[in-house]
């Protein structure tokens, strides 16, 4: 379905981080995100390699759409994986009330973003991480790739070892909150 520049000139979205957090922003060609109380404008470039950066708060991040499945985003920023969601103001509100009614799981898993081999973990059950925490070298196509933490917990199983190959979306570890 496409829609004409001036149905959509003002559409205002949401985009939810996995940890809760809400962003807002109108039209997705003029960016301005509000978070909290603060507006501030954001700069979508690409360069003549089709790498893609956000400009915002006069820093540079290089972004990568890794994964898309209807509006729930799995990107790179700078090589950290987030995962977010991208709503209207009416889904944002039935997803919060659908939110209410769902027990909180205290687990949490973290994938393989990609098929490699595993090379080393860099972390051991029963330890406390931090979001941003690395947690293992994943090799895919030669290269090594740190996979990282976007949650704060407890690791309870890791369900791998060194040397493993696993297929994209393996869960890899799994979090307590």
């Amino acid at each position: 379905m496409m829609f004409s520049k001036s149905k959509i000139k003002n559409q205002k979205f949401i985009a939810c981080t996995s940890g809760k957090k809400k962003y807002e922003f109108i039209n997705p060609k003029d960016l301005t995100i509000k978070s909290g109380k603060d507006k501030e404008p954001i700069e979508i470039t690409s360069d003549k390699s089709g790498f893609v950066f956000i400009t915002w708060k006069n820093k540079k991040y290089q972004v990568e759409i890794i994964d898309k499945n209807q509006n729930q985003y799995e990107i790179a920023v700078n090589g950290v994986t987030y995962s977010i969601s991208v709503e209207s103001p009416f889904s944002y509100k039935r997803k919060k009330y659908l939110d209410k009614n769902v027990p909180v799981s205290k687990i949490e898993r973290i994938q393989a973003p990609m098929p490699g081999k595993i090379v080393e973990f860099l972390v051991e059950e029963n330890q406390e991480i931090k979001a941003g925490d690395p947690l293992l070298i994943l090799e895919a196509m030669k290269m090594q790739n740190e996979i990282i933490s976007s949650i704060t917990g407890k690791i309870k199983n890791i369900n791998f070892g060194p040397e493993d190959n696993v297929m994209k979306d393996d869960i890899l570890i799994e979090v307590e909150k």
